[in-house]
């Protein structure tokens, strides 16, 4: 039978970082093994060299809704070792050329990428040829927000087709701009948020329908008018 320290786990964080344990998937109490140590979040070169080099712990934490990554336990001298290899990496004379060369593609494949979200936005909201304009700027401010690498938003997965990414992004730009949702004290009920959450969605629509269809709209109190109007320079 394994011993947890010859695993890699993802783990929970004790209640303070001068504890020496943690809490496995099943709620278990797991001790720090000895010579182990803490290499805290920052380095990600690092980090994936430490977890390439044997057995770790990627221990986390949750506040409220969200989960924070509070660094990987491993034998320390692998986290040395790790530090080291990066090290003398990063001190090689082609590195620097390697990281531009990188940073370049990632620039271009980002921007190919918005390009064909904002397109993709542009077909799913398919707003009448007298609202164009609108479109046009709701799908940059969605864009905007959706993006960005690191924006944690659906827009980001490659889960689900690039289609169904931009009308949930839609939805949840709307829901956060044309909607009280933000201020709303929503109970503590189990699925109580995913119906309001509906509800609100079903407003977004019926909003959207009217563009699609021509439909004439008093821009004075249309939510969605109203928001794009607040959101311009």
């Amino acid at each position: 039978m394994k011993r947890p320290e010859d695993e890699t786990l993802l783990v929970t964080s004790s209640p303070s970082p001068h504890h020496r344990f943690v809490w496995d998937k099943q709620g278990s109490r797991l001790d720090i093994p000895p010579g182990w140590a803490c290499l805290k979040p920052g380095d990600a070169a690092v980090t994936k060299t430490v977890k390439s080099l044997g057995p770790s712990w990627t221990a986390t934490r949750k506040k409220g809704r969200k989960t924070f990554s509070d660094g990987v336990w491993a034998p320390a001298e692998n986290i040395e070792t790790a530090r080291r290899m990066v090290a003398e990496k990063r001190a090689a004379p082609d590195y620097e050329k390697k990281q531009e060369a990188a940073a370049r593609r990632r620039e271009k494949r980002q921007s190919e990428y918005e390009s064909a979200f904002y397109t993709a936005l542009l077909e799913w909201l398919n707003f009448h040829p007298r609202y164009h304009a609108m479109a046009e700027a709701m799908a940059r401010r969605v864009c905007e927000h959706s993006v960005p690498v690191g924006s944690g938003t659906v827009a980001r997965t490659e889960r689900i087709p690039i289609e169904e990414r931009a009308a949930a992004a839609v939805i949840a730009w709307m829901r956060h701009q044309t909607t009280a949702y933000d201020s709303m004290h929503i109970p503590l009920v189990k699925g109580r948020r995913r119906e309001i959450r509906r509800e609100l969605a079903a407003q977004s629509k019926k909003v959207l329908a009217n563009y699609r269809a021509g439909t004439p709209v008093d821009f004075s109190i249309c939510p969605l008018a109203r928001a794009l109007s607040a959101l311009e320079p």
